[in-house]
C-alpha cells in the first residue's frame, strides 16, 4: 500500500485553473454538458414548484431520481479535478443506476407503481435488464451484464477492483493509491466520458418527463 506522494509544489486543493487533467478532450465534453444539465434542472424545479399538485407519478419519480443523478455527476467531476480517480470510479455505478431507472420507468409506465411501492429489491428489474431496455434498438443483454459486472467489482471491493487503484512507483513496481492520482489520463478519460454519457441520458429523460419545460436556449449547449 502506498500514497501517491505528490510533489512539494502540488497544491492541496486544485482549482479549474490548475487541475491535473486540464485540457483533456473527454473532460471538456463532460464540462460542456454540465451547464445545460443545471439549466434544465433549474427550470424543471421552477415548474414543479408552480404545479406541485398537478404532477404525474412519473414526474414525482423524476423529481427524486434525476437530481440524485446530476449530483453524482457533479461529484464525479469534482473528484476528477482533485485527482481522486478511484473514488470517482466508484460513483459511476450509482450514476448509471439512476440513468437506467428513470429510462426504464419512462419506457415502462407500469413500473412506476413499483417505484411508488419502494422499488423493492425482489420486485424491481435488475440493473442489467434496465440497461438492456434503455439502449436504442436494444443492446445485447450480455453487454449490459458486462457493464454491471465491471462496475459491480469496483463498488464491492473484491480483488478485481484493486486493478483500478494501482499506480506505478518510482522503483518501477506497482502500489495501491490512498490519495490523489495525478498521472492516469486514460482513467480520467473513461470517467469523463461515462459521466458525460449518463448525465446526458438523465437530462434527456428529464425533458421527456416534463415536456412543458422547453430547454432550447440558443446560448446553451445541446
Amino acid at each position: 500500500m502506498t500514497d501517491t506522494q505528490p510533489r512539494a509544489d502540488t497544491p492541496a486543493v486544485f482549482t479549474p485553473e490548475n487541475e491535473p487533467y486540464l485540457g483533456r478532450g473527454a473532460l471538456l465534453t463532460f464540462d460542456q454538458e454540465i451547464p445545460f444539465s443545471l439549466w434544465v434542472s433549474s427550470h424543471i424545479a421552477a415548474y414543479t414548484r408552480a404545479h406541485r399538485d398537478e404532477l404525474t407519478d412519473l414526474q414525482h419519480a423524476a423529481c427524486q431520481i434525476v437530481p440524485q443523478g446530476i449530483n453524482l455527476a457533479l461529484s464525479i467531476r469534482e473528484l476528477i479535478r482533485q485527482g481522486y480517480l478511484f473514488a470517482a470510479l466508484v460513483l459511476i455505478r450509482p450514476l448509471i443506476e439512476r440513468a437506467a431507472i428513470i429510462s426504464y420507468i419512462c419506457d415502462h409506465p407500469e413500473a412506476v407503481e413499483k417505484w411508488k411501492g419502494g422499488w423493492r429489491f425482489r420486485e424491481r428489474p435488475s440493473l442489467s435488464t434496465m440497461l438492456h431496455s434503455m439502449a436504442r434498438g436494444g443492446a445485447e443483454f450480455e453487454v449490459a451484464k458486462d457493464i454491471c459486472e465491471h462496475y459491480g467489482h469496483i463498488v464491492h471491493g473484491d480483488p478485481v477492483s484493486a486493478d483500478w487503484n494501482r499506480i506505478p512507483l518510482d522503483d518501477g513496481s506497482l502500489g495501491y493509491a490512498v490519495g490523489k492520482v495525478l498521472s492516469h489520463p486514460s482513467l480520467c478519460d473513461e470517467l469523463a466520458l461515462q459521466g458525460w454519457a449518463y448525465l446526458r441520458i438523465l437530462v434527456a429523460r428529464a425533458t421527456t418527463c416534463f415536456p412543458e419545460v422547453k430547454p432550447h436556449d440558443p446560448g446553451l449547449p445541446h
